[in-house]
């Protein structure tokens, strides 16, 4: 039932889709998948609408003003770190040094076979997993999982550190 009805309604939506986008700032094929979602939930909820293409119209329309809502409220960062032009002044330069430094300082002080595999993630060479789990000697499959661990890990170390450097300032 679920795979006729996305069938039968696709052709619709993309031209739905399609139509509104350009007034709404999003891209089609957000709004699609915006769209197939709520279809699916409601599916799971309270069954096929009625009138699918009926709903399918409203639902278009419905997720193209909330994308319209959600563009007008949002605005660029006006000192965005992002949008600066010359990273390369000595400020930037010693900032990014010092970041570097109490990273890898953190990274050291992980436990277990965290700093190796930090390290290895850190490296210039931009290693794969493959090459990682070769050099530290654990399956490729693992090294995510070990990753996330980790991560978790240098998250808390850092946590503290960076609270208390903003509560000084």
């Amino acid at each position: 039932m679920r795979d006729d009805l996305v069938s039968a309604l696709r052709p619709l939506l993309v031209a739905e889709a399609r139509a509104e986008a350009p007034a709404s700032g999003a891209e089609p094929g957000d709004l699609e998948q915006a769209v197939w979602l709520r279809l699916l939930e409601r599916l799971d909820s309270d069954g096929p609408p009625v009138d699918p293409p009926a709903w399918l119209r409203r639902a278009v329309r419905s997720e193209a003003r909330r994308s319209r809502r959600t563009a007008r409220h949002e605005r660029p960062y006006e000192n965005e770190p992002v949008d600066d032009t010359d990273r390369h002044d000595p400020e930037h330069l010693a900032l990014a040094a010092a970041r570097g430094r109490a990273l890898r300082e953190a990274v050291r002080r992980l436990p277990g076979r965290c700093p190796r595999l930090m390290e290895a993630l850190l490296s210039p060479n931009d290693l794969t997993y493959r090459e990682i789990a070769g050099e530290l000697g654990i399956s490729q499959g693992s090294l995510g999982p070990e990753r996330s661990r980790c991560l978790g890990c240098l998250r808390r170390l850092l946590t503290p550190e960076v609270a208390a450097r903003g509560a000084r300032g």
